[in-house]
């Protein structure tokens, strides 16, 4: 993965409303981006704005529909982002950097298993 591809997955995933747009299309599925205003306390300009920055990290794409446009989840960006945080971690622990125990450690090992 790209230090530039992390950059921009970090920088979408920075801002709640970021997160919980795409825990919502990871959740509950395709939606247009008037369906997702009408269900979230946000403009529709604003869930424009949110979505075109989830997009352009790869964590969303869209797809059209007729007159209407689709948004989904797309869980390769994350995963790739998941397994470069493993990468990152297992670097540490091989250096003793995370002692047995260590609550990072144990939050790790979650991770681990979440992806």
């Amino acid at each position: 993965m790209s230090t530039v591809a992390v950059d921009l997955v970090f920088t979408a995933l920075a801002d709640a409303t970021r997160r919980q747009l795409l825990e919502r299309l990871a959740t509950g599925g395709s939606a247009s981006a008037s369906t997702i205003a009408d269900e979230l306390p946000i403009t529709r300009q604003a869930i424009a704005k949110h979505l075109l920055v989830l997009e352009s990290a790869g964590l969303v794409s869209r797809v059209r529909h007729g007159k209407s446009i689709c948004f989904h989840a797309e869980p390769h960006q994350l995963a790739a982002t998941g397994r470069w945080l493993q990468r990152m971690a297992g670097r540490w622990e091989e250096a003793g950097d995370l002692p047995s125990g260590d609550h990072a450690a144990t939050e790790i090992d979650q991770m681990r298993h979440a992806v």
